[in-house]
């Protein structure tokens, strides 16, 4: 199944969007140019902690990049409802349309979204049963990234032996320290608004419930039995694979989801 491809007309979402992507670009040019390349030429770190480093961004951007632009799971005008499913469906009240109990009405928008966790500026999109997999990797790619940035500011200062010769870019250089704070700022505000974010989505995926549906406390009137955390999370990342659910790259292929396990907002 090809990812759908939704995008959605916000100037604020656009701006949330940017800042991450700038958060994002500059550490990923600064940090490799004032810590990684050069103690890697006077052997103070190895080629593969520059591998690791791109890697991680390059996963935390493509995750970003797919979850701003992924279909969350927006419901057609005319959805086809099976028979049997029927008793499953219920009507919106804001748009008049047949919509899979669990699914919400996003006001911003404009229409319903399956299973939908919340709308977040930050990627400009719903996070919904379609991109829900992106954004936990985005998450987590974010709070791994964020972490490493913080390590080698870290190290630069108190580990790594001072370095003996700079053959740069002298002006970057002589705002090392400058340029080094502000990549420490950004990176302490990246990782601990990620580690609350992620706590909450994973407490999420262990329960079986939404933000939407944490907030609405419709879980105190939850009937339903609890499904076992790894089919929960197979359902999310569209596989049971769990190598794969680390993976931004793949196309998810989403798994059949019982309606004995519903629930509505």
């Amino acid at each position: 199944m090809g990812l759908s491809i939704h995008f959605v007309v916000d100037p604020q979402g656009w701006c949330c969007v940017g800042l991450v992507v700038f958060v994002w670009f500059y550490n990923t040019f600064f940090i490799p140019k004032l810590i990684l390349f050069p103690h890697f030429e006077e052997g103070h770190v190895s080629a593969t902690a520059i591998w690791v480093y791109y890697l991680a961004s390059l996963f935390c951007v493509t995750s970003l990049l797919r979850a701003s632009i992924a279909d969350p799971g927006k419901l057609p005008e005319s959805p086809k409802i099976p028979l049997t499913d029927r008793e499953f469906w219920e009507l919106c009240n804001k748009c008049n349309m047949m919509r899979p109990k669990r699914s919400h009405h996003c006001s911003r928008c404009g229409h319903c979204v399956r299973r939908m966790d919340h709308h977040c500026p930050w990627i400009n999109n719903c996070v919904g049963e379609d991109n829900h997999w992106l954004f936990l990797q985005l998450c987590f790619y974010t709070e791994l990234l964020s972490a490493y940035t913080l390590l080698l500011d870290f190290c630069h200062y108190y580990y790594f032996q001072p370095l003996r010769s700079v053959n740069g870019d002298l002006y970057v250089f002589k705002h090392e320290l400058a340029l080094l704070r502000i990549s420490t700022f950004m990176g302490i505000i990246m990782f601990g608004g990620m580690c609350g974010l992620f706590y909450t989505q994973l407490t999420g995926l262990l329960t079986d419930t939404t933000t939407i549906e944490k907030m609405s406390n419709c879980c105190e009137e939850m009937s339903r039995a609890r499904k076992p955390w790894q089919q929960t999370f197979s359902e999310v990342f569209g596989t049971r694979w769990k190598i794969l659910w680390f993976i931004p790259f793949r196309q998810r292929q989403p798994l059949r989801v019982s309606y004995h396990f519903a629930n509505h907002v």
